[in-house]
């Protein structure tokens, strides 16, 4: 029986280092792996069929509108996973990247203890206009709107990377090259362009751009919506356009402070659809691209255009109007994507962009 054991413990140990051979193909000399295979199926997951391994990593460093600025002590941190198909834009068609399961530490734990010490917070109290700045050592930078880590349905899906693993299709047994350095990873965006390599510096900014504010406003009201593409002759509409489809979304409508407010669904147009006739979709665009949209009392929330125009989740952005309201004003906004309403502003008058 011993001697049995002791056979089919070699032949799985043979079978393992001609699999690891057969994938490592384009591994490189600094890279170590940390996880084996399970490549006899002895679970169900299919995210840990191949061979994990450790990414370079960088120092990270958070700065900006926080009182308490300065490196991130990774090692205190929890380990999240998520799983990406990265493909990118090109002019000759989307090109695939590859398919991979991502360990690593999100930018929720990681922004988590930093205390808010917003520039504009005696004007503006709400954390809705904040948004982050990531950067790397190549100069690269891409923003992520505070809802984004703070306010999905699903958190933990913004991650630096430490570690990687191929998913290989089982027939093709197609190897994705592997990245060697560490990775941000935006697990709910389409085209993956805002995954960039070694990460270094997360700065905290709100949005810079005053706007009245009047808290408590009765009638809060606005018959139209302008659209800032051009500052001298913004675009003014007064209903949805009849050229753009209806949706319905079923939620569950919760405030952060307020709790329920309803079951029913919203109906509406996705706010993408009305955008980005002035405003594509360029790699520059998802890298960077951040709107502020703003009500009649001053209040108003930050979307990156990713979070609008590219998602691989559904959790579309709805544009609401209702032309025979006489409060809360003619627009308003749904975004699926968020647990909460805090970005569902109403009221809307003013839509403006930032990219650079």
């Amino acid at each position: 029986m011993k001697n049995i054991f002791t056979k089919l413990l070699f032949a799985f140990g043979v079978l393992f280092i001609i699999t690891a051979c057969n994938n490592n193909d384009k591994i490189n000399n600094h890279q170590k792996l940390i996880i084996e295979a399970d490549i006899v199926d002895a679970t169900n997951n299919f995210y840990d069929n191949a061979e994990t391994y450790n990414l370079e990593m960088s120092d990270i460093e958070v700065l900006g509108e926080i009182l308490n600025p300065g490196k991130v002590d990774l090692s205190k941190l929890p380990l999240h996973s998520v799983i990406v198909k990265e493909t990118v834009l090109s002019d000759d068609g989307n090109k695939f990247i590859g398919a991979y399961r991502y360990d690593g530490y999100s930018l929720y734990d990681i922004l988590n203890l930093r205390k808010l010490n917003k520039k504009n917070k005696e004007h503006f109290k709400p954390i809705v206009d904040l948004y982050v700045e990531v950067e790397n050592k190549l100069g690269e930078n891409v923003k992520i709107s505070w809802g984004e880590i703070f306010y999905p349905n699903h958190l933990h899906e913004i991650i630096i990377a430490s570690r990687v693993m191929r998913i290989i299709p089982s027939k093709t047994n197609e190897l994705w090259e592997l990245p060697t350095e560490s990775k941000l990873i935006i697990a709910s965006d389409l085209f993956t362009e805002r995954n960039i390599s070694k990460p270094q510096k997360i700065t905290v900014k709100s949005y810079d751009k005053n706007f009245k504010v009047e808290k408590g406003k009765d009638p809060l009201f606005s018959p139209d919506i302008k659209i800032y593409h051009d500052k001298e002759n913004p675009t003014v509409i007064t209903t949805n356009p009849e050229d753009i489809k209806n949706h319905t979304i079923h939620t569950i409508y919760y405030g952060r402070g307020r709790g329920i407010h309803s079951t029913e669904p919203f109906t509406g147009i996705y706010l993408k659809e009305l955008l980005q006739e002035y405003f594509p979709l360029t790699k520059q665009s998802i890298m960077n691209g951040i709107f502020t949209i703003a009500a009649d009392d001053g209040y108003r929330a930050v979307f990156t255009l990713s979070e609008i125009y590219n998602r691989n989740d559904q959790s579309e952005v709805l544009l609401i109007c209702n032309p025979k309201t006489e409060n809360d004003g003619i627009f308003k906004l749904f975004p699926s994507c968020d647990f909460f309403s805090d970005r569902a502003v109403k009221a809307i008058t003013e839509i403006h962009y930032l990219e650079k």
